[in-house]
């Protein structure tokens, strides 16, 4: 049993150099699609010096997203099709119906209409919400002296 060979030992060390490659893959992968998790609807907001919403809040809120153009886009079903005003009505009412402390939120361009955006929440409000929020971007007010505040 005396041989000239002397006994192998096991090695305990965990080689880190694949998982270290899965995680960068992971990140980069993570990195690119963040980005398009958004609402895609481009809408310049108005800019207001308001408080933020409670983000506690427990339900979603429900949108409707009036572009630049005047259409309408509802975050519930197909957020990035186009909606008429029967549809974004029909669809709101069985929202609020399902759970009626939703919050509704109007998220309309800069650029459009008073009118529009006038019609828009009238239709919420026709549809069963007794209160509608309109969303804003911050703005930076300045005082007299011309400094920002």
């Amino acid at each position: 049993m005396a041989s000239g060979k002397a006994k192998r030992r096991l090695m305990a060390e965990i080689n880190v150099v694949p998982y270290i490659d899965v995680m960068l893959v992971l990140l980069i992968i993570f990195m690119v699609t963040a980005p398009l998790l958004t609402q895609g609807i481009e809408v310049d907001l108005p800019k207001a010096d308001a408080e933020p919403l409670d983000v506690e809040q427990q339900n979603e809120p429900l949108v409707l997203t009036v572009d630049r153009d005047g259409t309408l886009y509802l975050n519930v079903g197909e957020a990035e099709e186009p909606v008429d005003a029967r549809t974004a009505s029909a669809r709101t009412a069985a929202v609020l119906r399902r759970s009626p402390d939703t919050p509704v939120l109007v998220r309309a361009d800069e650029a459009v209409p008073h009118g529009v955006v006038v019609r828009a929440m009238a239709l919420l409000q026709g549809s069963g919400a007794s209160k509608i929020g309109i969303m804003t971007d911050p703005a930076e007010f300045t005082d007299n002296e011309g400094e920002a505040r």
